[in-house]
């Protein structure tokens, strides 16, 4: 398959391309690695023949298989992998016996990433309780983006407060009045501007605030 995309020379495995792998194995190739994709459904497989680097139908429980594939040759993968938790598990640990080095694993609960990183996967995805929480704190609040990582931070894209255009970052204190740090500011149309002290805030600006989660929810949801 040819085409303009720009080349990292990454190659990475994703096996299962439901929704979740799918999205993935098309995001990598937008980021320019070559994308090996796996799947046991030849309907899928035929789906994906013509937009994928290479993609095979084969039972990614078979180390054999995969062997064949060069999946061992990989440096990631990622397994999509998320109605059947057996399949899902015995992949993981499929890829770890054949010495994948790094290994993603899509989970659908906490007990089933448990078993994925005992059995060989480094990175656990919970793409759909991430994207559930997500989305309660963009409902919730006047929150336009919002990611929250693993140790209590996040990161939230927020309208400018009421009367802050024309002000400097340091007259309005946010870090001083709420806890929280402006990374930048945007204005539609117009580049991201990195926030110093003497940043002024422009018309119809949204503001890119991190810090701690609690925090960030509070001054989104006052704002």
């Amino acid at each position: 398959m040819a085409d303009d995309r720009p080349s990292h020379g990454g190659h990475v495995a994703v096996i299962g391309l439901g929704r979740f792998g799918g999205a993935v194995a098309e995001a990598l190739l937008d980021l320019g690695y070559e994308v090996l994709g796996v799947d046991s459904d030849p309907r899928i497989v035929q789906d994906w023949s013509d937009r994928l680097t290479q993609v095979a139908e084969a039972d990614s429980t078979d180390e054999e298989a995969l062997r064949q594939l060069g999946v061992h040759e990989f440096g990631r993968a990622v397994v999509g992998i998320g109605t059947n938790l057996e399949t899902s598990v015995l992949t993981v640990l499929t890829l770890a016996e054949i010495g994948v080095p790094e290994i993603w694993a899509k989970a659908t609960s906490v007990k089933h990433g448990k078993i994925l990183s005992s059995v060989g996967a480094d990175h656990v995805v919970f793409p759909e309780s991430e994207m559930g929480e997500r989305v309660a704190h963009l409902i919730s609040g006047r929150m336009l983006d919002y990611i929250e990582f693993d140790d209590g931070f996040a990161i939230a894209k927020v309208r400018a407060p009421h009367g802050a255009a024309g002000r400097t970052l340091a007259d309005l204190g946010l870090r001083t009045k709420w806890g929280v740090t402006v990374v930048g500011t945007k204005r539609p149309g117009e580049d991201f501007v990195y926030a110093r002290p003497e940043t002024t805030v422009p018309e119809n600006a949204v503001l890119i605030v991190a810090g701690d989660t609690a925090k960030v929810e509070a001054y989104a949801a006052e704002n």
